[in-house]
């Protein structure tokens, strides 16, 4: 009797993962890609063949073979094991800047949706910001800073601060003059419960897809800040710092750029993947349409 209950407790779990990746393949594909990047950057002290920083000289520019699967890099460190923790570096951006920010726009964008007298100033200042290029913006404000991984991901956030701001104002905007909200304030209800009963729910996903979105922007913007010199300090293995220190001998020595440039595009299309995926199922007029 055991047995068939054990079955109809799993068919459910594998028929809502084969509808997902039916329903949506493009995002199934983008967070299977993701989750292997992850489980790969986590796992680097274990899968790496050697430490990333170790120097060999008489192995410099060793092409990719048993002892080293990605080949050597100019002064002889191993390429395989700086891409995976290359890939630590871009995770901590990608995800740093998309926290910090959503956080920063997500407030502005609310006080500026229910303020007129501070959206005046507020967007004012985000449209100065927005006519910034975001590269020259952060290679701007490292230059006042300093290279760090901390200063790229907060330079890296404030360039995209404004486009979260907008799209929080945008639904606040909009959600402000629904009968619902208007029930609320009119019933007495107070500020922050209005925000919290009857707006933040309703930036939720738009918020999810324009993180994912931002967090492809800055893998790929830490990338060329790293690749001109104005990003990550050459210390710290990054992609774009194994690109740069590879792209003088890239005519006899393509691997070196070869196999951190494929990490960082996969990296990108996976999340691009997962916010197109997230899109399309947290849009209701797609739902209406399927």
């Amino acid at each position: 009797m055991s047995a068939p209950i054990a079955v109809s407790a799993i068919a459910p779990e594998k028929s809502l993962l084969r509808d997902s990746a039916r329903d949506h393949p493009g995002l199934f594909a983008g967070a299977v890609l993701l989750l292997l990047v992850i489980v790969a950057a986590l796992a680097a002290p274990w899968l790496g063949t050697v430490d990333p920083q170790a120097i060999a000289v008489l192995d410099r520019l060793e092409t990719p073979g048993r002892e080293y699967w990605f080949g050597a890099d100019l002064i002889g460190r191993d390429v395989y094991s700086r891409t995976l923790y290359g890939a630590r570096v871009s995770l901590q951006v990608g995800l740093g800047v998309a926290a910090l920010a959503l956080s920063i726009g997500l407030l502005i964008g609310l006080i500026s949706g229910f303020s007129k007298a501070a959206d005046t100033v507020l967007m004012r200042v985000m449209d100065g910001l927005m006519s910034i290029p975001s590269v020259l913006l952060a290679v701007a404000l490292i230059a006042l800073t300093g290279a760090s991984l901390g200063n790229v991901i907060i330079a890296l956030a404030i360039a995209e601060v404004p486009r979260v701001a907008r799209l929080v104002r945008s639904v606040v905007v909009s959600l402000r003059g629904q009968p619902f909200v208007e029930a609320a304030i009119t019933a007495g209800t107070r500020f922050h419960l209005i925000l919290w009963r009857h707006i933040l729910p309703n930036t939720i996903a738009p918020l999810l897809v324009q993180g994912t979105y931002i967090f492809a922007s800055a893998v790929l913007t830490e990338s060329i800040l790293s690749f001109i010199g104005a990003g990550t300090p050459p210390a710290i293995p990054s992609w774009g710092n194994i690109i740069a220190e590879g792209r003088t001998v890239f005519q006899f020595a393509p691997h070196i750029v070869l196999f951190p440039g494929i990490a960082l595009s996969l990296t990108v299309l996976a999340v691009n993947l997962v916010g197109d995926g997230l899109r399309d199922a947290l849009d209701p007029r797609f739902v209406q349409r399927g």
